[in-house]
């Protein structure tokens, strides 16, 4: 049977499906810019709940009749039939919880939301400015073969072409799901392009894997923001500069503070800077709710969290190697692109952590 949290998981989940049931039918909907969150939410909830509607049938089934059967008042023959069918009930009962609890683990709340995916160059200078721009590049191939749409809100080149950071949204169907698991440290050991001497180096660069919050995932208070407006500075031109377009706000609960001025415009800005920040409370608040429940794990297998090395590249050897799942991939496929063997191993490493952690 289903422990009293996860039955209480599902039962939220039923709650929130019942209520994108009423908007879709809702003939305003119609005009609602939000119908395309709410049609691919309700799908990822639809699954689960048939299944689980047929579990609290035969739960209160079970429970009838265990009470039947401990009743000594009642019928002896009702009794006896009630007794009989218990051990079949519970089977199924428990058959069904199992099912749940898989459907649950591998299907997140989350995984059909868009993606802002954060790569930033960490150690080793140019070198790891250029590393931070092959993993963008990597990731926009694959977001090209699955359809993804890609939007660049955001970058910060190096002098010889690398990257500092970059912003890019994906939108597309499970692009959560495909790329949570690439949040982490990234290392890369070759032979740069800047050295002379042909030695092996290593750079890193981290990745930060954004679930796309909604105004209804993350409520931003006017009285918690703090916005400041400023002249541009930086690449895009003399124009850009002679106007008060740069938009930093500041969340003061939080302290997380975005700065954008990749448009002209001080409004696009805003709505930008909006974004990143609305995702960024949004993934704390999800990453708090998950180190509460999953201290004991983190000593098992890590926090997951952006620091933490997740994947060295080694040109040398043609190697890519991801440490929680303790596999290596060809360099050449991964670095162009061709991701899909390791999304699928680390979806599985996922589900099973945390079909374990429940």
């Amino acid at each position: 049977m289903l422990d009293k949290k996860l039955k209480g998981k599902f039962l939220e989940r039923l709650q929130r499906f019942d209520e994108l049931e009423a908007k879709l039918q809702d003939p305003a909907v119609g005009s609602d810019p939000r119908i395309g969150d709410y049609m691919r939410e309700r799908g990822s909830l639809a699954k689960s709940m048939e299944p689980f509607r047929e579990y609290l049938a035969l739960e209160k089934q079970l429970e009838e009749n265990r009470e039947i059967a401990a009743n000594k008042a009642e019928d002896q023959e009702l009794r006896e039939m009630a007794e009989m069918e218990i051990p079949e009930l519970e089977e199924q009962v428990d058959t069904l919880a199992s099912n749940l609890i898989e459907m649950l683990m591998g299907a997140g709340a989350d995984d059909s939301k868009n993606v802002i995916l954060e790569i930033r160059a960490g150690t080793g200078g140019e070198e790891a400015a250029l590393f931070a721009a092959d993993l963008f590049r990597m990731y926009r191939a694959y977001a090209e073969v699955n359809g993804w749409k890609m939007e660049i809100m955001a970058s910060h080149e190096s002098e010889k072409g690398g990257l500092k950071e970059i912003f890019v949204s994906f939108q597309g169907e499970n692009v959560f799901r495909d790329l949570r698991f690439e949040g982490g440290g990234h290392r890369v050991q070759r032979v740069p392009e800047t050295e002379s001497q042909g030695r092996v180096h290593t750079s890193a660069a981290t990745v930060a894997v954004l679930p796309e919050a909604e105004e209804y995932d993350v409520e931003l208070k006017p009285e918690d923001l703090k916005i400041d407006i400023q002249a541009s500075s930086g690449p895009g031109g003399q124009s850009v500069n002679t106007t008060n377009s740069a938009v930093r706000i500041t969340h003061l609960p939080t302290g997380m503070m975005v700065m954008m001025q990749e448009e002209k415009s001080q409004h696009k800005n805003k709505a930008k800077a909006l974004r990143i920040l609305r995702s960024r409370v949004y993934d704390l608040k999800k990453r708090e709710e998950e180190e509460k429940r999953a201290a004991e794990r983190r000593g098992q297998t890590g926090s997951g969290d952006r620091s933490e090395r997740v994947r060295t590249y080694n040109f040398p050897q043609n190697r890519c190697t991801d440490h929680r799942l303790g596999a290596n991939f060809s360099l050449e496929d991964i670095i162009n692109g061709k991701l899909d063997k390791l999304v699928a191993a680390l979806v599985e490493y996922g589900k099973a952590r945390d079909l374990a952690e429940a």
